[in-house]
């Protein structure tokens, strides 16, 4: 197994690839949207983006990302010592008829095409993705982990719809006509979901790139009055049978995933790792389950952190662990602190786990 980071898109500087490579890592899962757009979201002291009913900002421009944009964000990483693992998420101005099944839908897939093509070209083996209308919604920041450090958790169900020019709660079109999205179904959502795989998976395949789907976040039945996908472990089943293909994986949140209801976490990360299906880990701890759960340290949640590896291990599972976001420290440098907290245990674990069998 190997051992990353995940970094906004405000954070692709040298000052975070040195960071990353201090801190023990190999390899890097960046994000090319930025969702700390809204001034609610400050990029100096954030850790996590937030926002209620005005969503975490404006989306991008909906351009694809160029090959050429791609390679030197990549040549740039790998000067530093590190390696390019995945892109995380689509910028939903790319692909927000694909998610409404609007009239721009085709069009908007061949721009998926488009870019899983350059993202495969530019060596790149894997995307992230989150195939959803309302998104990350209902977070509350607090003091829940241990120690009072800041973090994030649920304590309310947000039910209010989805304004017209949302979605993955981001404004794609800030002059929409007042009003809410169309009303969908469960069924239509999967059918939405069936439809972008059979469009895209083929291309991925030959592009030599994995899709990587991240759970539902927070994992509930519907969110703002819109259905969900992920929201028990066994729909992640339900998800890869409905295309089978090596590129066909899955996003592997173990936060969300103990968030869930119902279900085994060790029960589902042995099913999933055995098929060989996990793409990336996000590697984070929660206490509780939806809708009231607060994410803490990696190694005073729910989950027996070392209990997971010692089954990925068995499965062979040889992808990369992100802490994903942690709590923040108390020091003049949060996030940091947090993160390299995250990192030290991850990599003691390891350790720790190859000696137990040695």
């Amino acid at each position: 197994m190997k051992l990353g980071f995940g970094l906004y898109k405000h954070m692709l500087n040298e000052a975070h690839y040195k960071f990353a490579k201090q801190c023990g890592a190999t390899h890097l899962v960046v994000h090319l949207v930025d969702y700390f757009s809204h001034e609610k979201n400050n990029k100096n002291s954030a850790s996590q983006p937030l926002g209620q009913k005005e969503g975490w900002g404006q989306a991008g421009s909906g351009e694809i990302w160029t090959l050429e944009d791609l390679v030197s964000l990549k040549k740039e990483i790998n000067s530093h010592g590190l390696e390019l693992e995945a892109i995380e998420n689509f910028d939903p101005a790319m692909w927000y008829d694909v998610l409404l099944a609007g009239e721009k839908r085709d069009e908007q897939l061949e721009g998926i095409k488009e870019l899983i093509r350059n993202v495969g070209k530019a060596g790149i083996p894997t995307f992230g993705y989150y195939f959803s209308l309302a998104g990350v919604a209902s977070r509350t920041q607090g003091n829940y982990a241990r120690g009072g450090a800041l973090s994030v958790g649920m304590e309310f169900v947000d039910d209010s719809p989805v304004p017209n020019g949302m979605i993955w709660n981001m404004v794609y079109n800030a002059n929409a006509p007042e009003g809410f999205i169309p009303p969908c179904s469960t069924d239509e959502i999967w059918e939405r979901l069936q439809y972008f795989l059979n469009a895209i998976i083929p291309v991925a395949e030959e592009a030599g790139v994995t899709l990587a789907a991240h759970p539902d976040d927070p994992p509930l039945p519907f969110l703002k009055q819109t259905p969900r996908l992920i929201y028990q472990p066994e729909l992640y089943q339900k998800l890869l049978d409905l295309y089978p293909s090596k590129s066909n994986q899955l996003e592997y949140c173990l936060g969300t995933l103990s968030e869930m209801t119902e279900g085994d976490i060790y029960e589902a990360t042995n099913q999933y790792s055995k098929q060989g299906k996990i793409g990336y880990i996000h590697f984070r701890n929660v206490m509780g389950k939806a809708p009231n759960y607060k994410e803490v340290f990696v190694d005073e949640g729910d989950v027996d952190m070392i209990r997971i590896l010692k089954i990925l291990k068995k499965n062979n599972f040889k992808g990369v662990l992100i802490p994903d976001h942690t709590p923040q420290m108390n020091c003049d440098a949060p996030w940091y602190a947090g993160m390299a907290y995250a990192m030290g245990y991850m990599k003691a674990a390891l350790k720790l786990i190859d000696t137990d069998e040695s």
